[in-house]
């Protein structure tokens, strides 16, 4: 099925459950976004929100049994990626979309040089034949800062840093110049240094390619830096959409003023960070009404009630809370909790 559409991805209704003795869990229940050429779209939230759940079922990784996409649509360029083959999406994987995966150390082989991992990709995508596949695995080693990029293509993983080893991740996803690239985490467990150079990599490489980003983080300080619009995830659903401008400027749901209010910052005299209350919720044991209530200052009746759906509430910003509907006004304060102001 082909949907004529301006945005090169389009996620609508996104239901990813794994079915387990425990019972099912709805990793990624009924999420939507888009993503237009050239954009960066962050996506947000705690461990276990679902965040690289999504990404990986936007490639279909995700390991079945006992995972499984159960419902929405996938649009790629209009075409839904839910429809392809098996071999349709392997010509699709590491060519026309790419993934930067959160830990390369166990993304890489580690008995294989990381030229040879690279030309791989290149030879498998672009018919190339060795000789040129390796020599333009050298050239994208050199293209993300790599030093001696000649040396260091002969190389097996356990030799190279782990900034050096994300560099490789980062060519690897890259050498096909994919349309779009997802970025899993890209900067977890990197100095602060580093982390800086590989978010400067990506941003410089974005432009020169044209590439569409996601980047998957759940550090706010990423997003402020390097994206244009933000999709805030918690217990498997988007809770707010919006541009980054707006989500700093004029935060709208309880949960993602939580987030910003626990950064830390400058102009704050404070002994210890503002912290929101309680856990996220077990994924076999979901509340019945918004999955956030339990840890919000502000819930009403209608919030352990009855789940809220995803709204336009301007023209740049949807979000998934009642304190933003009219029914707000009609309900009352069940408690007070504190964490959230």
């Amino acid at each position: 099925m082909k949907q004529v559409n301006e945005n090169i991805l389009e996620v609508k209704d996104l239901e990813t459950y794994f079915f387990t003795d425990e019972g099912t869990s709805k990793a990624v229940n009924k999420v939507s976004f888009s993503l237009k050429k050239g954009e960066t779209l962050g996506i947000v939230g705690e461990s276990g929100s679902g965040k690289s759940i999504t990404s990986l079922s936007l490639l279909r990784l995700i390991p079945s049994p006992p995972g499984k996409i159960v419902g929405g649509n996938i649009y790629f360029k209009g075409e839904d990626l839910l429809s392809k083959t098996d071999k349709q999406m392997r010509s699709i994987r590491g060519n026309e979309i790419s993934m930067i995966f959160q830990e390369p150390m166990t993304s890489l082989n580690p008995v294989y040089s990381v030229g040879e991992q690279i030309a791989e990709v290149i030879r498998l995508h672009q018919n190339l034949g060795k000789k040129e596949a390796w020599q333009k695995a050298i050239d994208m080693l050199k293209l993300v800062g790599i030093p001696s990029p000649e040396k260091r293509a002969k190389q097996e993983p356990h030799e190279l840093s782990g900034g050096m080893r994300q560099r490789v991740m980062i060519a690897m996803a890259l050498a096909c110049h994919p349309e779009v690239l997802i970025a899993d985490e890209p900067t977890t467990a990197l100095d602060v240094t580093i982390q800086a150079q590989i978010l400067e990599l990506i941003k410089n490489l974005q432009k020169e390619f044209g590439t569409a980003v996601i980047l998957i983080t759940h550090d706010l300080g990423v997003v402020y830096e390097s994206c244009d619009r933000v999709a805030v995830m918690y217990a498997g659903k988007i809770v707010e959409y919006t541009t980054a401008k707006e989500l700093f400027e004029n935060p709208k749901h309880p949960y993602t003023i939580g987030l910003l209010n626990s950064l830390p910052r400058l102009d704050m005299d404070q002994e210890e960070l503002t912290t929101i209350p309680g856990t996220v919720p077990s994924p076999y044991n979901m509340p019945k009404g918004c999955s956030f209530a339990p840890r919000c200052a502000f819930a009403k009746k209608i919030c352990e009630e009855i789940v809220p759906d995803l709204q336009h509430i301007d023209q740049s910003t949807q979000v998934s809370c009642w304190k933003h509907t009219v029914q707000w006004d009609r309900e009352f304060v069940l408690h007070e909790k504190v964490g959230v102001e």
